[in-house]
């Protein structure tokens, strides 16, 4: 039976845990790759970014390796191989120089780049290269891989991602709403409830009980899908930036906006979900779940309808139940897929997740057939598929966010909540555009309820409002305490998230996380000849009060289980309906267009490995 927990683990381990995996053990391209997933942790948490770094360095990587082969196509570089002596040290050394170069550029106004750049360094010298080998000219590996370098940075300052100017939106973006103060409670004013409205954290103090510096949150990417894909080949109909474009997300009626009696609805219930998903995150319910492959999972593509896998098929045996308390396990995936600060990002993620695959796999066959291949060529492949997948994942799913601009939870939900109740004209606090009602989660607070030792006691000056029974926030000490769910205000709900944190930058619709992890399991399908993980089980383990890093948890062990990648991406998506980031209208959408991704990008890699692809035209930097 195969365990992915240790691996996995190093998503939220200190980082020299990491390293060890970074190892001379390791070949080269697996090295670097490592490397960059821990200049990743220590940068903002950007993936559209980020999932253009994994791209340009598994193009850099590809060059490096295909320049040497007869048959396999280069992605950017028009020139022969130096001839060498050794093959596989030259590969080594050429895609050692290429990737160093990148890195140190991309990664050289990081805030962590104190820590990144002399790790970077002390890898080449690790490898046996001299970082301070600067040249471009002859036929030598550490030559030709500076100049490969050169030729990544010139495609990415070409590919309208304004690297130059720190990735700053150059489309016209401008937000359609004030910033939402998250202290002030209820929305500071939105002045359009079907937008995105950035988050402020004026007022708020971190665990150390030091004041957050005041910022307002500026929309990462909104001109993301303006830049040139990997595999995407056409437009569909409609802005030249929006690509598998599935039409407008439900929009609640606005004075601007007239919505039909249906998405009204569905706008109201998808956000009401959320509040739902997010009244069972406690320890103390005593609701469970049982989360063993036999159980959920095996999903229609875009749906939450699985009831699991009838056996694995390795073994020929029914999955084992896996019963574990509900809330438990809503905190555990909503932490272990967060993927914000101090993380992989989503990309990333999915790239700890394949070298793991790599490590456990038993023979190394692209697609599961033909010859068996070494370490290197297989990992140069799995990079140049993974990365150009889940890049062309943010790609389009950012031009979506950009062009729809649609709302977030926070607001959604606090919006609803000052209007009041939707459920029934003939109860206290009626507006059509109001939180619909849900006894025990959704619930008007009324004299009776607010009366001595009644649930909403403690909201005794508030009759007439909307209460919802929710996470609080993160506790006063959150390595000791967790704070379960409470009765609060509607218009103070917020996320299941850190205090510094709370909502990502950027539009909801559609969800990254589902593009991205779609997007990459389709990948580790075809690459690795199966939908299911080595052994047809993968485990991670989030020990009892030790795993969740926003509060104290699980209050008992959740071994997250999953037979297939696609289980384990849509348990992605999930994460984020329970975490209160996204609603499900973005998260279903967001995993079929990523099938479609990931199914594009497979092909596409593939005419690169038998050179019936064609390099790009430098002019252009488009796929012709």
């Amino acid at each position: 039976m195969l365990r992915v927990a240790l691996p996995l683990l190093l998503l939220l381990c200190p980082a020299f845990v990491r390293t060890a995996f970074a190892g001379s053990e390791h070949n080269a391209a697996r090295q670097w790759n490592e490397e960059l997933l821990e200049a990743v942790r220590k940068d903002f948490a950007r993936p559209t970014v980020h999932a253009r770094n994994l791209f340009h360095t598994s193009i850099a990587m590809w060059d490096s390796w295909a320049v040497y082969d007869d048959t396999a196509m280069t992605y950017l570089l028009d020139e022969e191989a130096p001839d060498v002596a050794n093959v596989r040290d030259a590969r080594e050394e050429t895609l050692s120089y290429a990737c160093y170069r990148i890195l140190n550029a991309r990664f050289g106004d990081s805030p962590g780049r104190d820590i990144t750049l002399p790790r970077l360094r002390a890898k080449m010298m690790e490898l046996g290269h001299d970082p301070d080998d600067f040249t471009t000219v002859g036929r030598t590996p550490a030559a030709l891989g500076n100049r490969i370098a050169i030729l990544v940075q010139a495609y990415g300052f070409a590919d309208l991602s304004n690297e130059q100017d720190g990735y700053a939106p150059n489309n016209g973006y401008s937000r359609g709403n004030p910033p939402l103060v998250v202290e002030a409670g209820g929305t500071t004013g939105v002045a359009d409830p079907n937008r995105w409205q950035p988050l402020s954290l004026e007022f708020m103090v971190d665990q150390g009980g030091n004041p957050i510096p005041t910022t307002v949150q500026e929309f990462l990417g909104p001109h993301w899908g303006g830049l040139p894909p990997f595999a995407m080949t056409a437009f569909d109909e409609g802005p030249p930036t929006v690509w598998f474009d599935p039409g407008k997300p439900p929009y609640i009626g606005t004075p601007a906006y007239a919505a039909t009696p249906e998405e009204d609805l569905e706008y109201r219930d998808m956000f009401a979900d959320v509040v739902r998903l997010q009244s069972v995150m406690s320890p103390d319910l005593p609701a469970t779940i049982d989360i063993g492959p036999g159980a959920i999972g095996n999903n229609t593509l875009g749906t939450i309808d699985g009831t699991g896998h009838p056996m694995n098929p390795f073994t020929g045996a029914p999955y084992a139940p896996n019963v574990v308390k509900l809330g438990d396990w809503a905190r555990c995936i909503s932490e272990f897929w967060a993927d914000g600060p101090d993380s992989e990002t989503p990309p990333g993620h999915w790239n700890t997740l394949a070298n793991y695959v790599t490590d456990n796999i038993d023979e190394r066959r692209i697609g599961g057939e033909g010859p068996i291949i070494d370490d290197l060529e297989w990992d140069i492949k799995l990079y140049l598929a993974m990365n150009g997948a889940v890049y062309d994942a943010a790609v389009a799913a950012w031009g979506i966010k950009g062009h729809y601009d649609y709302v977030r939870p926070i607001t959604a939900i606090r919006y609803m909540a000052e209007k009041g109740q939707s459920s029934d004209p003939l109860q206290p606090s009626y507006h059509p555009s109001g939180l619909l009602l849900e006894p025990g989660v959704i619930e008007v607070i009324t004299p009776e309820s607010a009366a001595p030792g009644q649930r909403h006691a403690h909201l005794a000056g508030e009759v007439g409002e909307i209460a919802v029974l929710a996470w609080p926030g993160v506790p006063e000490n959150p390595e000791t305490e967790y704070t379960g769910v409470e009765w609060i205000l509607a218009t103070d709900w917020v996320p299941y998230q850190r205090d510094t944190f709370v909502t990502p930058p950027f539009a909801g619709y559609v969800s990254g996380h589902s593009t991205f992890s779609r997007a990459a399991a389709e990948i580790m399908t075809a690459f690795t000849g199966s939908m299911y993980f080595p052994g047809g089980l993968g485990e991670f383990e989030c020990t009892a009060n030790e795993f969740l890093v926003f509060e104290e948890g699980p209050s008992e062990t959740v071994v997250l289980q999953w037979a297939t990648y696609y289980d384990a991406a849509d348990e992605s998506g999930i994460s984020r309906l329970y975490g209160g980031i996204h609603p499900r209208a973005d998260d279903f959408p967001g995993r079929i267009m990523g099938s479609q991704i990931g199914l594009r990008a497979w092909n596409r890699a593939r005419t690169f490995y038998d050179g019936t692809a064609k390099t790009l035209n430098p002019d252009l930097w488009i796929i012709r």
